[in-house]
């Protein structure tokens, strides 16, 4: 009987937690190999991981090492739960393939047990990525129309308020940054600083405690 093992991954631990998506995932996987003959001998899963890399999650390498190992066909909900790179996705895709086994995308209804499964596979990542490419062009053009705008489009500095989509400077936080480049000026460790902020009672952006970390210069 041919053998599968199944890969399971959610973007955030709150999802992981209450499942969100992952239980879903499973069913599918399941559903797959039950009506295909396929022996689902494991799953593996990645809580509160995102796509964007592989090489820091362990459920996905030990799907992969599994696969390989019995030759079994790797299945994912889409390829997306696999990475949102296309160059790691191939790279997934030729390692398996190199052991003999296969990589099988429910939702794109992909797979690479046949020579056309592969071509379609392949076509479909590189429209994939061009879509992430194509995204991130026109949300970074957005953000800079945004920025020459004088407009805020993410977090507020210290030392500054939000005022519609705007930024004024704030007198009182001015008046500490200028504190801080004094004691910074003296020799001042950013962890002396803060320790010092936190017993004077001076609050961080919005009523927060003060770490070194938080003070950059």
């Amino acid at each position: 009987m041919k053998k599968a093992v199944g890969y399971v991954r959610v973007s955030t631990k709150k999802q992981f937690r209450e499942g969100v998506g992952r239980e879903t995932q499973k069913e599918k996987i399941r559903a797959w190999a039950i009506m295909n003959e396929y022996q689902l001998i494991g799953i593996e899963e990645d809580p509160g991981y995102s796509g964007g890399r592989i090489d820091n999650r362990e459920g996905l390498q030990k799907a992969i090492v599994l696969a390989c190992q019995e030759g079994a066909a790797l299945v994912s909900y889409s390829l997306s739960r696999l990475s949102r790179s296309l160059k790691d996705t191939l790279l997934i895709s030729e390692k398996l393939e190199k052991a003999g086994a296969d990589l099988v995308s429910l939702s794109e209804n992909l797979d690479t047990t046949s020579a056309s499964g592969k071509m379609i596979f392949r076509i479909f990542c590189v429209l994939n990525q061009f879509e992430r490419e194509v995204l991130s062009e026109r949300t970074s053009a957005a953000l800079q129309y945004k920025k020459k705008q004088g407009k805020v489009y993410g977090p507020i500095p210290y030392g500054f308020d939000r005022r519609g989509d705007k930024l004024v400077e704030n007198e009182q936080e001015l008046k500490v940054l200028e504190m801080i480049r004094e004691w910074r000026s003296m020799g001042w460790s950013l962890r002396r600083i803060a320790g010092e902020l936190n017993r004077k009672g001076i609050p961080a952006k919005k009523g927060g405690v003060w770490y070194a970390s938080s003070i950059r210069f």
